[in-house]
This record gives C-alpha cells, sequence and structure tokens, in this order.
C-alpha cells in the first residue's frame, strides 16, 4: 500500500557511501535496498552515491521498474565527505573540481527526471568573494538542470554547517534576487527546527519555491521519534499544493526498518493510505 493522497509522495534515503554515517536509512546494497523500500510503501527512494559512475543509469532504471519505485532526487555530498569539495572553495582549481562532481550528478539524475540537490557542497563563506562563487555555482548548475526539464535544489543548513543561507525565507530572497528561477528550495525539517521560529509559517511563506522536503524529526530520526508538530507540517505543504516527495533523511535508528516503518506510519496519521 502505498501513500498518495493530495498528491504528496513518500521517499527514503539510500546510501551507498561508506564513509557515510550520518542520516541515511539504508546502506545495504542496492538491490536489497530498493526491495525494503517497495516493500515497506515507498514511492520512491533518494541515492547517495560515492559518484555518478557507481552504479550504471541501466542497472538503477531495472531495479526502480522491478520494484515500482521513482527515483526523488540524487545528493552531491559524497564531493564534500570523500574529497572535501565546495562550489565556493576559494581556489578556482577545486570550485571547478566541485562544480564538475555536481554537474555530473545532474547530468546521472536527470535520466530519472530526479533533481540534484547541492547542501554540504556549497560549503562555509571564507570572505567577500564567496556569495559571488556561490551565485556563479548555483547558476551554472541551474542551467544544467534546466536543459534536462528537471530544477536543482538548494538546500539551507544550520548554522553548526553553513553560514551561508540558515532559513528558508533568506535563501529563497536571494535566489529571486538574482534571478535563480530554475533553483528550488529542499526543505529539510531538522535543520528548520534548529533556525525556523515556525515551521509551518516558513513552508507557508517560502509557498511553491519549495521543491523537495527532508522529512525528520527534531533529533534527525524518523518522524514521530522528536518534538516536531508533524500534522502542522504537512497542512502546511497541503496549503501550498506541494505535490513533491516527504523523503527520511534520518539516522537508522533503532534499526533501518524501524525507522522506515515509522516515517511512513506518521504520513499514514495525517494522510491515511491510498493506492497510487
Amino acid at each position: 500500500m502505498k501513500i498518495a493522497i493530495h498528491s504528496i509522495k513518500t521517499a527514503v534515503t539510500l546510501s551507498q557511501v561508506p564513509e557515510a554515517g550520518g542520516p541515511f536509512v539504508f546502506h545495504t546494497p542496492l538491490p536489497e535496498a530498493f526491495a525494503m523500500a517497495a516493500e515497506l510503501g515507498f514511492d520512491a527512494v533518494e541515492l547517495f552515491l560515492p559518484d555518478p559512475y557507481f552504479v550504471s543509469v541501466k542497472q538503477v532504471e531495472s531495479l526502480a521498474t522491478i520494484h515500482g519505485l521513482k527515483i526523488a532526487a540524487v545528493g552531491t555530498g559524497a564531493g564534500m565527505l570523500r574529497h572535501g569539495l565546495s562550489i565556493t572553495d576559494p581556489s578556482e582549481e577545486l570550485r571547478e573540481k566541485a562544480l564538475h562532481f555536481v554537474l555530473s550528478m545532474i547530468d546521472f539524475g536527470a535520466h530519472f527526471k530526479a533533481p540534484a540537490i547541492l547542501g554540504s557542497m556549497q560549503g562555509k563563506s571564507t570572505g567577500p568573494d564567496s556569495v559571488e562563487h556561490l551565485v556563479a555555482g548555483l547558476r551554472r548548475c541551474s542551467d544544467a538542470a534546466e536543459v534536462h526539464g528537471v530544477p536543482f535544489l538548494y538546500e539551507p543548513l544550520n548554522r553548526y554547517e553553513t553560514n551561508f543561507f540558515n532559513r528558508l525565507g533568506d535563501a529563497k530572497r536571494f535566489l529571486e534576487v538574482h534571478g535563480l528561477d530554475n533553483v528550488a528550495l529542499l526543505a529539510d525539517l531538522f535543520h528548520m527546527n534548529i533556525e525556523e521560529t515556525n515551521l509551518a509559517a516558513t513552508i507557508r511563506e517560502a509557498g511553491p519555491r519549495i521543491g523537495h522536503v527532508h522529512y525528520a524529526d527534531s533529533n534527525r530520526q524518523a518522524m514521530g521519534f522528536g518534538h516536531t508538530d508533524h500534522k502542522q507540517v504537512i497542512a502546511a505543504l497541503q496549503d501550498i499544493s506541494y505535490s513533491g516527495y516527504l523523503s527520511a533523511e534520518i539516522f537508522p535508528l533503532p534499526d533501518p526498518e524501524t525507522a522506515a516503518r515509522q516515517t511512513i506510519s506518521s504520513v499514514r496519521s495525517v494522510l491515511g493510505t491510498g493506492k497510487i
């Protein structure tokens, strides 16, 4: 039984990066992870891969078809985690390496109409040129994604991870000022819990600029294991006619299957169940 009420869909994160012990639900080989995601009732998976060459497009297409799943998004954070790359690095050479990595992930995801995410690879501001580098990098990524007919996702992170934009409203205005129309916001509820005064009000303010949601509770565990009012969050998303994914980027606690089941349960508690 899959969730598709009010056009809001569910996704779960699959990591294939050994160094990434963070908020990813399934770390098992992709065939096993796809099978579990489908069995538990998710509509899609979000892929966190070491690079765009780790698995072939054909293999992913096959797994998605076999299990009736979509690809919700692809992460780019392995570029930072493995290589220390960011698109705002003071070094032009390293910025180009970072952009090559992100652009390659955009091309990979585009095969599945899945947007790529810029999170940790935005880096941190180190001087007056950093914002200029961020604008230039986002523009190149936006243009590359637009060629494929997909948006590019920019994720405001909490203050401990970046000193660029920590709040959705500030990021929204930044994108508007610079005419980055094909860049959508990724609303990560964990980061928002740290930075925003009111999650539901912030979602309503950001409106249709939100293109993806990382569905995590206040402690980065499955929704319902912390203190976020997920009913108010989902109500706000419905108010802005959000039709994207609630993607579980969460710690696999107490174990991956329990975390995944809790995610589905929390969505069903608000939206009910239904077949696609």
